[in-house]
């Protein structure tokens, strides 16, 4: 394809979010979840782990610790129990109970709001503060970044880097705010049933005539 300018790339990049949000209308974060501070602890968990085991681990753990007063002051044993199906249960434990006695002892129990804070609390990091803040919060200045979005947005040429924070720039450089929590959960739906890692599934993709890697296009082109 030729060299694309930037008003063409916006033009397309709209296009995307339009026709997956048409596609994927009912989107949402698939971390199951009552409060900010669930959310958090979730999304903590679902690091190298599916959030299909998550969520079949956190009904227990928070009807035991379901605020940071009750996980601060529980045992790091007792929570690596709770979530002993876990990859790293260990690890996440003690992250789990750090975090926890951060809210406790800085925040007043309350989960903050700001990037910042949020990065500073244990196990925690830039993506897992973007969930939080976007779903947790409605905050639209920031977009998650995971292997989904990498690939997708690369694929799409919406991103030539593959840091993630330097994708998050491009990505929020041509996704309107309000389109932006909505759009993550969208790209990742799509990435998990149509744009797969290994063989993405061109023909059925709705973005397959605006995709510079789709094969549609490519085998188009040939004939």
């Amino acid at each position: 394809m030729p060299r694309e300018s930037k008003r063409a790339k916006r033009e397309r990049a709209l296009e995307v979010v339009r026709r997956l949000a048409e596609a994927y209308p009912d989107s949402r974060c698939s971390l199951d979840h009552g409060s900010p501070f669930e959310l958090l602890a979730a999304t903590v968990l679902s690091a190298q782990c599916t959030d299909v085991l998550v969520n079949k681990v956190t009904p227990a753990l928070f009807a035991a610790y379901g605020t940071p007063e009750k996980l601060a002051a529980a045992m790091v044993e007792d929570i690596e129990d709770a979530i002993r199906q876990i990859n790293f249960n260990r690890t996440k434990a003690k992250a789990l109970k750090g975090l926890a006695t951060v809210l406790v002892e800085q925040h007043g129990g309350e989960v903050p709001r700001s990037m910042e804070a949020l990065t500073k609390l244990p196990g925690v990091g830039r993506k897992t503060a973007n969930v939080v803040r976007g779903v947790g919060f409605g905050e639209t200045d920031g977009v998650v970044v995971d292997t989904h979005v990498k690939r997708v947005s690369a694929r799409l040429a919406l991103t030539r880097s593959e840091d993630a924070l330097e994708i998050e720039r491009n990505l929020l450089d041509l996704v309107p705010p309000e389109s932006r929590v909505a759009f993550t959960h969208q790209i990742i739906d799509h990435g998990r049933s149509v744009c797969v890692a290994r063989k993405p599934r061109c023909e059925i993709c709705v973005l397959n005539d605006i995709c510079p890697s789709s094969f549609v296009i490519q085998g188009a082109n040939l004939t």
